[in-house]
């Protein structure tokens, strides 16, 4: 019989090729066990049972063809929340906190918020949770993406009202307090060079043309139509994308700030609508 210290060695070995093999293969056991990782690491030398055995190869042959922990798992933490996760949307990111952080500095009861791009719903259900008195909407081109957010929103038991379309189409008309968005970023060259996980998530919430830019040249042109005065949009940024960015929104924008997530990584760009632009 072999037991859960043995298991763990050989399955570190067969991850090594992604980024943290040990701390997977713990993540997996604590899994089929149905136990806390804390837990499973204090019982390390009991011998598995061969259902046991059989369930953390199954889910490690998954891990092994580097498909992503949190798809595996079925859950990822967004702002002390679980989130439901699978291959309909982006897997939440803890870099998205710092988004959802800032955003919330602006949210207060009775205000109407629009998640743009809302992907998993992570940030439209942290907001609602978080500020239960504000009016939140949440907005993807994706149906099957919507479909996810939906089910968040809904063990959450977070009232939010879900449109289908592209961008701001499916709210014409409608005015906020506050925009929020993490939309695709990725430039279309790098399509293929990515980290094997970060290839099996949707294509449609990562890639916005050659230099990555063409959702938030949308954003800046559309979004004022949408904000109320003294209305706030906060978007993430890739990687070398803050400078660019912020220059998109100089014609329509006031206090444009770029923001750094938790690693010191310019993550954010927080911007007001020009007041003169809304009279």
């Amino acid at each position: 019989m072999t037991t859960v210290l043995e298991a763990l060695k050989a399955a570190e070995q067969r991850l090594k090729e992604v980024p943290d093999p040990r701390l997977d293969a713990e993540w997996l056991f604590s899994e089929v066990l149905g136990v806390s990782r804390l837990e499973m690491l204090l019982d390390k030398r009991r011998e598995l049972t061969e259902a046991e055995a059989a369930a953390f190869e199954a889910l490690l042959a998954r891990r092994e063809a580097r498909e992503p922990l949190q798809y595996i798992l079925g859950t990822q933490s967004f702002m002390g929340f679980s989130m439901k996760t699978d291959s309909r949307a982006l897997i939440p990111r803890n870099d998205t906190e710092a988004l959802c952080e800032e955003a919330l500095k602006y949210v207060r009861p009775g205000c109407r918020v629009l998640d743009l791009c809302t992907g998993s719903g992570a940030l439209a259900a942290a907001i609602k949770k978080l500020c239960p008195g504000a009016e939140v909407v949440a907005s993807d081109i994706s149906e099957a993406a919507l479909s996810l957010a939906k089910e968040n929103a809904a063990a959450l038991n977070a009232d939010i009202r879900f449109m289908q379309g592209d961008l701001f189409s499916p709210v014409a008309g409608e005015k906020f307090d506050v925009i929020v968005s993490n939309p695709p970023y990725i430039p279309e060259g790098l399509r293929g060079c990515l980290q094997a996980e970060v290839e099996r998530e949707p294509a449609l919430a990562l890639f916005a043309g050659d230099d990555g830019l063409d959702f938030y040249r949308r954003i800046a042109r559309e979004a004022p139509a949408h904000l109320l005065p003294g209305g706030r949009l906060c978007i993430e940024i890739g990687d070398g994308q803050g400078d660019a960015v912020k220059a998109l929104l100089y014609e329509e924008f006031t206090d444009i700030q770029v923001l750094n997530d938790l690693n010191g990584l310019p993550r954010v760009v927080s911007a007001a609508i020009k007041e003169e632009k809304r009279l």
